[in-house]
C-alpha cells in the first residue's frame, strides 16, 4: 500500500509525492543515476513531510528512485521504487527573426537527449506555443508588426527543461490586401486598405506568360492604376508594404486579366425562326453575350463559343444586334449594332366564303414586311392546290361534300412566316340521288338512298295540303310515318353536315300513299251460314277485301262497294272479321277486327231411356259451340222441360203410354241459340195395379192384376235362388199361372207391360212370394 508518484520534472530536478504510511515516523528517499557515473542523492524527511524535490540532478539522465517508510526504531516498514528520467538541458537561442507577418523563426544549438523543443512567443499576457523537432523552428499565428519575447524548452520522455533566456523579435508588416479590377481593356486598377506601421508600398505587374517587361511602382497612397496594357491578358500583380526602416513586409500576389476587346466580324443570319450570330473570337474572352433589341424588347444569348442562337424572335420586326465579350475582369464595349428584319408574321383575319356554289374565296389582312403570300388548300381526299399572290385574297374551285384545310403563309427575304391557324371549310353535302320510296303501311313510307359525301345527317320531308312530315337520321334511310292515307305527297331528301350546313337544291319526288283503312260498321245474318258485312271508307278507286278467319278456316269476299256477303260458314265457330282496301298505290292497313260467332251446332245423336214410369233420361252428343241445353218433351197431356250444362237430362212427370214431341235448344256462351227437332217419343205402357198372388199348389202360383188398358199385354217374372220363371197370358188377360216351381224358396214377382223392342221394364212394383 506504499507508493511514490512523480508530479514535476525539470533538467536538474524531480518532484515526487507519497501517501502517509501507518506507523512510520520518517521517510528516506534515495536517487541513483542509472548507467551514469555520478553521486547518489539521499534525503530524510519527517512523517509530516509527504513530498519532496530532488535537485542538482544531471540533465537527461534516468534515476532509480527508492522511497522507504521507517518507524521510530529505525526499522523499514515499507519501501517502493520508481524509474524517472530528468529533462534535457536548457537550450540557448542563437537568433530569432521574422520573414512573414504571422511568424517568427528561431535558431538554437541542439541539446543532448532532447527529442523535441517547445517554442514560446509572449506578447503581454498572451502566449503562443509551438512544439518542433529540431532547429530552426517557427512560431506561427502571430500578429503583424508586433514585438514578441521568444523562449525555448527542450523536451524528452522525462519532461521539459526550464525556459531558455528570452530573445526579442518583431514580426514584419502584413501584406496589403488588393482589390483589383480592369476598368478598360488596357488598364488594371488596384486599391487596398492601409497597413499597420507601413511607411510605403511597392507594387509590381507583369504578364503571367512572362512576355514583356515588368512594371513597378512605389507609392504611399492606397490605390494605383496601370495603363497601356494588353487587352484580355492575364497579369500577375505583387505588392508589399515597408516600415520606417525600409524593411519589407509580406507580399501579396494576385492574378488579374484585363477585360477583352469587342468581337470583330459579327455576322447575323435568320434560320427557322431563330437568329444565329457569329463573330471572330477575341483575346482573353471567356464568354460572349448577344443582345437583340427591338423597341423596348431586349433578347439575350450567352455563350462561351464564337456563335450564338437567339430564339423567340418576334415576327415582322426589325432587330439591332450587338455582341459583348466578357471575362473575369469585366466586359468589352458592345459591337456596332447590325440590323436584321425577321420573317413576317402569319396572316390573320383569314375569312373563307363560298361566294357561289363551287367557288371559294380566301382573304386575309396585310402583314408587315411581307413581300408575297402563298395559300395552301388541301381537301380531305389528299389533293392539295396553292395560290401565289401579292394581294390579300385568292379564289379556288370547290366540290360539294368536301372539307378543305386552308393555311396562309407570308414570305420575305428572311423566309416563310410561321404556321398560323389552319382553317377548315366544309362545303354543303351533295344531294341524295335516285332515292326510293317503299310503303310500309298506308300511313308509313320508308325512303332509302345511297350515302352522299360529306353528309352527317339526312332530312326526309313529305309535304301535302299544307302539312309537313319530317324525319331526320344519320343513316341513308328514313321512315316517314303518320302520313295521311290516300294522299299524294311531295317527298324531298336533303343532306346536312355540322360544318357545311345543308343543300337546299335537292329535287322532290311525287308519291301517293295507300288507301285508308275501312271501318266495319255492321255484320248481319242473312240466313243459315250466311252473313253480310258493311263498312265505311272514303277512298277513291279502291277494292275491298273482307276476311273472316277462325279455327274453322278462312273465308274471303271482295267488293268495290261498301258491303259483301259470305256463305257456308260452319256452325258453332268463332271468327275475326276485318277488311282492307287496295289500290295501285298499295294496300291499306286492315280495319279493326270485329268478332263473329255462328249459332251453335245441334247434337247429332239424341237417346231417350225410361228410368221409371214417370221419369225418362235423355242423352245427346255435344253440340259444337253450345254451352247450355234445353230439352222439352211435349204432348197433349202436358210438357216436361230440363235445362242443363251437361249432355244428359232426367225428365220427370212423364205420363205412361203417351206419345211426345222431342225438341232441344243448343245455346252458346254468348246466348246464341239453335233449335233442334228430333223424332217423336212414346213413353212405356202403364204398370198394372192390384197385383195379387194366389197359391195353386205346393209348387204352383197364380198372379192376378188389373190392366191399365185392355189392349196392353203383360208378362210375369218370378226370380228366385232356385230358378227364374216367366209367364205371358193371352192378349187382354189379367192373370197368369206358373207351375212346377221349386218349393221352399223365396221369389220376387214382377208384372210389367210387354214392349216390342228393347229390354223388359224393371221399374214396376215387385212382390215377394215364399
Amino acid at each position: 500500500g506504499f507508493s511514490v508518484s512523480i508530479y514535476d520534472v525539470t533538467s536538474r530536478s524531480i518532484s515526487l509525492r507519497w501517501p502517509k504510511f501507518s506507523g512510520a515516523s520518517s521517510y528516506r528517499v534515495t536517487a541513483i543515476a542509472v548507467n551514469t557515473v555520478g553521486r547518489s542523492l539521499l534525503a530524510h524527511f519527517s512523517d509530516v513531510t509527504l513530498k519532496a524535490t530532488l535537485t542538482s540532478l544531471i540533465p537527461s539522465t534516468v534515476y532509480a528512485i527508492q522511497a522507504e517508510a521507517i518507524d521510530k526504531n529505525g526499522i523499514i516498514l515499507a519501501e517502493t521504487q520508481i524509474m524517472q528520467s530528468t529533462a534535457p538541458d536548457i537550450p540557448v537561442i542563437d537568433q530569432a527573426y521574422s520573414k512573414l507577418s504571422n511568424s517568427i523563426t528561431v535558431e538554437w544549438r541542439a541539446v543532448p537527449g532532447a527529442t523535441s523543443y517547445m517554442l514560446t512567443a509572449q506578447d503581454g499576457d498572451t502566449f503562443i506555443e509551438t512544439v518542433v523537432k529540431n532547429s530552426p523552428g517557427t512560431v506561427t499565428g502571430l500578429k503583424p508588426a508586433t514585438l514578441y519575447r521568444i523562449t525555448i524548452r527542450s523536451i524528452n520522455s522525462g519532461g521539459k527543461s526550464q525556459p531558455s533566456p528570452f530573445r526579442k523579435a518583431k514580426t514584419v508588416l502584413a501584406a496589403p490586401i488588393l482589390s483589383v479590377s480592369s476598368p478598360s481593356c488596357d488598364s488594371i486598377a488596384l486599391s487596398w486598405q492601409a497597413v499597420y506601421m507601413a511607411a510605403g508600398f511597392s507594387v509590381s505587374l507583369m504578364r503571367s506568360d512572362g512576355l514583356g517587361r515588368m512594371l513597378r511602382e512605389n507609392t504611399t497612397n492606397t490605390s494605383l492604376t496601370f495603363t497601356n496594357l494588353d487587352p484580355g491578358t492575364l497579369y500577375t500583380i505583387k505588392a508589399y508594404a515597408w516600415n520606417a526602416n525600409g524593411m519589407p513586409g509580406d507580399d501579396f500576389t494576385y492574378n488579374q486579366r484585363t477585360s477583352p476587346n469587342a468581337p470583330a466580324d459579327v455576322k447575323v443570319a435568320f434560320n427557322s425562326g431563330a437568329l444565329r450570330v457569329s463573330w471572330m473570337p477575341t483575346e482573353g474572352a471567356l464568354t460572349y453575350s448577344v443582345t437583340a433589341s427591338s423597341g423596348l424588347l431586349n433578347l439575350k444569348c450567352n455563350t462561351s463559343s464564337s456563335f450564338c442562337t437567339v430564339p423567340s424572335l418576334q415576327c415582322s420586326s426589325e432587330y439591332y444586334v450587338s455582341v459583348t465579350a466578357y471575362n473575369d475582369a469585366g466586359s468589352s464595349k458592345p459591337t456596332d449594332a447590325v440590323s436584321l428584319k425577321t420573317i413576317p408574321c402569319a396572316p390573320v383575319n383569314i375569312t373563307i366564303e363560298e361566294d357561289e356554289p363551287g367557288h371559294l374565296l380566301v382573304s386575309w389582312s396585310s402583314v408587315s414586311f411581307a413581300h408575297y403570300y402563298v395559300v395552301f388548300v388541301k381537301s380531305d381526299d389528299g389533293l392539295e392546290v396553292h395560290c401565289n399572290t401579292s394581294y390579300t385574297q385568292c379564289h379556288f374551285q370547290s366540290d360539294c361534300g368536301f372539307t378543305y384545310f386552308i393555311s396562309v403563309f407570308a414570305y420575305n427575304k428572311a423566309g416563310q412566316s410561321p404556321l398560323g391557324d389552319v382553317f377548315n371549310y366544309t362545303t354543303a353535302p351533295c344531294c341524295p340521288r335516285d332515292f326510293r320510296a317503299v310503303f310500309v303501311s298506308s300511313d308509313t313510307v320508308r325512303v332509302t338512298w345511297a350515302p352522299v359525301r360529306g353528309a352527317d345527317l339526312y332530312e326526309s320531308r313529305a309535304a301535302a295540303w299544307g302539312t309537313v312530315v319530317l324525319c331526320n337520321d344519320t343513316a341513308p334511310a328514313c321512315t316517314l310515318s303518320a302520313l295521311q292515307c290516300d294522299t299524294r305527297y311531295h317527298i324531298t331528301v336533303r343532306s346536312f353536315s355540322e360544318a357545311g350546313g345543308s343543300n337546299t337544291s335537292c329535287a322532290p319526288k311525287h308519291v301517293a300513299t295507300a288507301p285508308c283503312s275501312p271501318e266495319i260498321k255492321n255484320i248481319s245474318k242473312e240466313g243459315v251460314s250466311v252473313i253480310s258485312v258493311q263498312w265505311q271508307s272514303h277512298n277513291e278507286d279502291a277494292t275491298y277485301v273482307v276476311t273472316v278467319k277462325g279455327e274453322a278456316g278462312l273465308w274471303h269476299c271482295t267488293s268495290t262497294g261498301s258491303s259483301c256477303t259470305l256463305t257456308d260458314l260452319p256452325c258453332g265457330s268463332a271468327f275475326s272479321v276485318n277488311a282492307i282496301a287496295r289500290s295501285p298505290a298499295g294496300q291499306s292497313l286492315p280495319s279493326y277486327s270485329v268478332p263473329l260467332e255462328t249459332d251453335p251446332c245441334c247434337p247429332n245423336d239424341l237417346t231417350l231411356t225410361q228410368v221409371t214410369q214417370s221419369v225418362t233420361n235423355i242423352s245427346w252428343s255435344a253440340g259444337k259451340g253450345a254451352q247450355t241445353y234445353v230439352t222439352t218433351l211435349e204432348s197433349l197431356k202436358g210438357q216436361a222441360t230440363c235445362r242443363t250444362l251437361q249432355n244428359y237430362c232426367l225428365l220427370g212427370c212423364i205420363t205412361c203410354g203417351t206419345n211426345y214431341t222431342v225438341s232441344l235448344k243448343a245455346i252458346s256462351e254468348t246466348g246464341l241459340t239453335s233449335s233442334c227437332t228430333y223424332q217423336g217419343y212414346s213413353s212405356s205402357a202403364c204398370c198394372p195395379s192390384g197385383v195379387k198372388l194366389y197359391r195353386l199348389s205346393t209348387n204352383g202360383i197364380r198372379v192376378f192384376w188389373r190392366a191399365s188398358d185392355e189392349t196392353i199385354n203383360y208378362s210375369t217374372d218370378l226370380r228366385g235362388s232356385k230358378g227364374n220363371f216367366t209367364c205371358t197370358p193371352n192378349a187382354g188377360g189379367s192373370h197368369c199361372d206358373i207351375t212346377e216351381i221349386p218349393c221352399g224358396d223365396v221369389y220376387t214377382v214382377l208384372v210389367a207391360p210387354l214392349i216390342a223392342k228393347g229390354p223388359k221394364l224393371t221399374f214396376c212394383p215387385k212382390k215377394i212370394y215364399s
